[in-house]
C-alpha cells in the first residue's frame, strides 16, 4: 500500500484563520473578506437592505469584527464563528433601518410619513441566521479552495473522490492503492481542518 505525506506544516497551516486575525495578519483578513463577504452580503439584503446598503453594511460589519474579533469566544456564541458573525450583521441592518427610519421623520409632511411605511423594521430582521443550502456550499467551496495548498495532491485527490464525487471509500481505495480506513482519515482530516478555518 502507498503511504500518504503531507506537506510540512507552515505556521499559516497549524495556526487557525481567526488566530492570524486577531494577530492582524493582512493576508488573514483578505482571506476572511473573500471567505466571508458573499455570506454576509447575502444575510443584508435578506434583511431588506438594496444593494448599495448591503454593500455599505458589509463594509460596517468588517469593520466591527475587526475591532472586536479579540473578543470572540466559541463556547459563548455555540461554537460558531458564523453565529457571531450573524449577530453582528443583524445588528449592524437594525442600526441601518433605524437611521433611515430617522433621517425619514427628519424630512418631515406627509410625503415623509408615507415613505416611512415603506421603510422595513429593524424588528423585521430575521432572529435567525438567515442562510441557505446554496450559501453553506459556497462558504464551502471558498473555504476548501483557501485550504487546499495545506495538503499533498495525491491526498486532495483522495478527498475529491471520496466526499465531492462521493465515491464509496472502497471504490476510491482501489483506485489510490490504499486501504479504506485511510480514505476515510483522508477525509476525516480535511474535514476537521475545514471546521477549524471557518470557526466551527
Amino acid at each position: 500500500m502507498t503511504v500518504i505525506s503531507e506537506n510540512t506544516d507552515s505556521h499559516v497551516t497549524r495556526t487557525s484563520l481567526l488566530g492570524r486575525a486577531r494577530e492582524r495578519d493582512r493576508q488573514a483578513w483578505s482571506e476572511l473578506v473573500d471567505l466571508y463577504g458573499p455570506l454576509i452580503a447575502h444575510w443584508c439584503g435578506r434583511c431588506g437592505l438594496d444593494r448599495h446598503a448591503a454593500a455599505d453594511c458589509t463594509q460596517e460589519v468588517f469593520a466591527a469584527l475587526a475591532r472586536s474579533i479579540g473578543q470572540f469566544e466559541p463556547a459563548n456564541t455555540s461554537g460558531s464563528f458564523r453565529a457571531w458573525l450573524w449577530t453582528i450583521t443583524s445588528n449592524k441592518a437594525k442600526d441601518r433601518h433605524r437611521a433611515d427610519a430617522r433621517h425619514i421623520r427628519a424630512d418631515g409632511g406627509s410625503t415623509a410619513f408615507q415613505t416611512l411605511n415603506n421603510v422595513p423594521d429593524p424588528h423585521g430582521v430575521p432572529e435567525d441566521e438567515p442562510t441557505d443550502d446554496d450559501q453553506i456550499n459556497g462558504l464551502t467551496v471558498r473555504g476548501l479552495k483557501q485550504i487546499r495548498h495545506e495538503f499533498a495532491d495525491k491526498t486532495w485527490r483522495i478527498f475529491e473522490r471520496a466526499v465531492i464525487d462521493d465515491i464509496p471509500a472502497a471504490t476510491v481505495a482501489e483506485e489510490f492503492d490504499i486501504t479504506p480506513a485511510t480514505v476515510r482519515q483522508t477525509r476525516s482530516r480535511i474535514l476537521r481542518r475545514l471546521r477549524q478555518y471557518l470557526g466551527e
